[in-house]
């Protein structure tokens, strides 16, 4: 019985952690891994650094993007995309 109190508490956090931080985690990396499947051309993304644009080259690990009002292409890593963005209509 002495264990039990000793080490419940101990448990109980360690099952409020995964709860809070682990979890949630979990389905944020699946999402976008959801996101990068579903990325087609013509959709345009935000990267990681900044850059928006139109994707107008999509390969399986990096695409081109087309940004500006110069129209520049630019490659970029596929791991880069930081979001999708969504048209309202």
């Amino acid at each position: 019985m002495d264990i039990l109190v000793q080490v419940g508490p101990m448990l109980a956090i360690v099952v409020v952690f995964y709860l809070l931080l682990l979890l949630p985690e979990k389905k944020r990396k699946k999402q976008y891994a959801a996101m990068l499947e579903g990325l087609q051309l013509n959709d345009e993304i935000i990267t990681r650094g900044g850059v928006i644009g139109k994707i107008v080259s999509l390969e399986v690990e990096e695409m081109i993007l087309e940004s500006g009002p110069n129209n520049v292409r630019i490659k970029f890593a596929k791991s880069s995309i930081a979001s999708k963005i969504y048209k309202q209509e």
